[in-house]
């Protein structure tokens, strides 16, 4: 059974940067792609970053250039560096995993097929 436990989230300062992890279970780590994605409250859940099992990366056009996803397969763990932080990038942030064949950017994919996480908050103040 697919099981993913993010852990990072907390209230960080505008400007400054803050990591996240997701540490999965119950599944070939290396063999799936992983992504996060985040939610505000009212709004559809977004994707902010996907790695393939191949190392390649996808970005949101927002967080490119300050967040870097990355994947220790050894460790079975998935990171989100972030840096610049806006008040704009508070959110739920959410881990997933999703065989290859469903890589895309589609929520609609990832929700159908995937795994998620239970998600952490990450509040960014002034």
């Amino acid at each position: 059974q697919v099981k993913l436990v993010e852990s990072g989230g907390g209230s960080v300062q505008a400007g400054q940067s803050h990591r996240l992890s997701c540490e999965g279970s119950g599944f070939t780590f290396s063999e799936y792609c992983m992504g996060w994605w985040r939610q505000v409250a009212g709004k559809e859940r977004e994707r902010v970053a996907i790695i393939g099992s191949g190392f390649s990366t996808r970005y949101e056009d927002s967080v490119k250039d300050r967040f870097t996803i990355s994947r220790d397969n050894a460790k079975n763990t998935l990171f989100l560096e972030m840096n610049s932080l806006t008040l704009e990038d508070t959110a739920m942030y959410y881990c997933a995993a999703v065989k290859p064949i469903y890589c895309g950017e589609s929520l609609r994919l990832w929700t159908e097929y995937g795994s998620w996480g239970q998600g952490t908050q990450v509040t960014v103040s002034n």
